[in-house]
Formats: C-alpha cells, sequence, structure tokens
C-alpha cells in the first residue's frame, strides 16, 4: 500500500509540473498544429520509441538476474570510491541547512520524474522529431551504460557506508524507500543515472531554447537541484555525479550521431546555429 501511494503522488506531482511547465512554454498555435498533425508526428517517431520500450521492457525483465550476476562477480568499489573522496558527502551533510531536507527530497523524489516526462512531450509538440528521437537515444545509452555498470560492479552508496553520513530522506519519509527499492538496488550506485539523465534533459534544454525559452530556465534548476539533492541525500558519492555528468554529456554526443545515421544525413555538418534556427521556426508555428 506505501508503494502504491508513492507511486500515486509521484504521478500527480510530475503530472502537475507538467500542466505548468506545458502552460508557460506552449501556445494555443502550436497546441493545435500538434493535435493536428498527431498521428503524423507519431509514425515519425515510432521505430525509436519501439526499440526504447523494447529496451527499457527487456531490462526489467533481467534485473533480477542482473543483480545476481553482479553479486557473482563480486567486484566491490566502494572502498575504492571513499580512497578517494573521503568524507565529502558527511562534510557536505554538516554545512547544508537540515531546513532544505524536505525541499532536495521533493526534487528527488519528483523532480527527476518530472524532467524525464516534461522533456519528450515538449519536444513532441515540436514540427521537427529530432529532438525527441535524439533524447529517446539518449535515455536508452544512459540506461544501457548504467545497466553494464551496475552489473559490474558493486557500490554501496555514502548512506550505507560511512557512520558520519545520513540516509536523510529515508530517515525521514522512510516510505520513499519502498519506491526506490522496487526500481533499483541499494548497490546501483556509480554512475548516479539520476544525475545523467538529468544533465541530458538540461543539454536538451538548452539545445531547444530559442524554441523554448522558459523551458531552459525551469530544467536547470530542477536539474541542478537533484544533482545536488543525490550527494546532500547520502544516496550518491561525487565521483558517482562526476560519472554521471561524464556519461550525460557523451550520451547526448551519441545520440545525436546514431540518429544522424539512422536518418541518413550522417555526414551533415552542423554550423554554429543552425540547430537553434531549424527549431525557432517550429516555435512560430
Amino acid at each position: 500500500m506505501a508503494l502504491l501511494n508513492m507511486l500515486l503522488l509521484t504521478g500527480l506531482a510530475v503530472l502537475a509540473g507538467l500542466t505548468m511547465t506545458c502552460v508557460l512554454c506552449l501556445d494555443r498555435r502550436q497546441l493545435r498544429r500538434t493535435i493536428g498533425e498527431y498521428d503524423h508526428r507519431l509514425r515519425d517517431v515510432a521505430p525509436y520509441l519501439g526499440a526504447a520500450a523494447l529496451f527499457f521492457l527487456t531490462k526489467r525483465l533481467t534485473h533480477d538476474y542482473s543483480v545476481k550476476l553482479s553479486h557473482a562477480l563480486d567486484w566491490d568499489i566502494t572502498a575504492e570510491l571513499y580512497a578517494v573522496e573521503g568524507e565529502f558527502v558527511a562534510h557536505l551533510q554538516a554545512i547544508v541547512p537540515r531546513s532544505t531536507l524536505e525541499f532536495f527530497s521533493v526534487m528527488y523524489m519528483f523532480g527527476f520524474p518530472f524532467l524525464l516526462v516534461t522533456a519528450p512531450i515538449l519536444y513532441f509538440a515540436l514540427s521537427s522529431q529530432r529532438h525527441l528521437k535524439e533524447l529517446l537515444i539518449a535515455y536508452v545509452f544512459n540506461y544501457a551504460i548504467g545497466a553494464i555498470c551496475y552489473t559490474l560492479f558493486i557500490a554501496y552508496g555514502p548512506r550505507n557506508h560511512l557512520s558520519t553520513v545520513d540516509g536523510l530522506m529515508y530517515s525521514f519519509y522512510p516510505q520513499t524507500q519502498d519506491m526506490t527499492a522496487a526500481v533499483s538496488a541499494n548497490t546501483d550506485v556509480f554512475p548516479s543515472l539520476h544525475t545523467s539523465l538529468a544533465v541530458v534533459v538540461l543539454l536538451f534544454a538548452w539545445r531547444s531554447r530559442r524554441a523554448y525559452p522558459r523551458w531552459f530556465p525551469i530544467a536547470s534548476f530542477v536539474a541542478a537541484s537533484v544533482v545536488f539533492s543525490t550527494m546532500y541525500l547520502g544516496i550518491h558519492w561525487l565521483l558517482d555525479v562526476v560519472a554521471g555528468i561524464v556519461l550525460g554529456v557523451g550520451s547526448v554526443y551519441a545520440a545525436e550521431r546514431i540518429v544522424a545515421r539512422a536518418e541518413g544525413d550522417a555526414d551533415r555538418v552542423s554550423v554554429p546555429g543552425e540547430r537553434d534556427e531549424g527549431i525557432a521556426s517550429d516555435a512560430s508555428d
């Protein structure tokens, strides 16, 4: 029941954030055109949606096997992570006021799925589906690399390894632990996918800033809060976050080239501002 309540609360929070963002970023003409071209746009992006759906279904079905394989390999890198960065997370918790706990817990639990859901909805509303295609591939790339790392490496977060670090969110909001446990193991730490995916959404928000000038500051604020929350709440090490940033940037780079090859324009050389100018025309539709 606790898990069901958390899922319902998360869904409502994401829906509220999505609605407010659409009100701020989309106009009536764009909405009407999106509705009118719904079938065409859906057909255009269908192969990418299908590939993403197949990947995530496979990942879900093989999750338990991946966890068993990870423990069989028994490559625990927790001590190595601690040896490199030491008590950074403990010091971070010590200097950040506890009055911010509720805010960062909300960002971690609700801000993260808000970013993942809102970005593809906004890009579907553009007449060109290029950004949506690249975003979906970047999502898949992140989770694929993350799944490989989580299988190869056992790593426990600071809250599970250091007595000086508190699992703040789980201590004050224990019901959130049911939801996080349902989607990942407590050894799924390196790299931080919360960080990498937040970076992905942020980079796409930057690239589409002419089409959606209000989306970029929203995504920037939420993404930065999500990344910081992963450390402040004692869930990830600083090294997890650094690795997540690298993964996020790399996945956007890879997704752009994968989609270019799939769309038959792999040899096209982008010039500065080319993409933004193309997107800007969508915003004026």
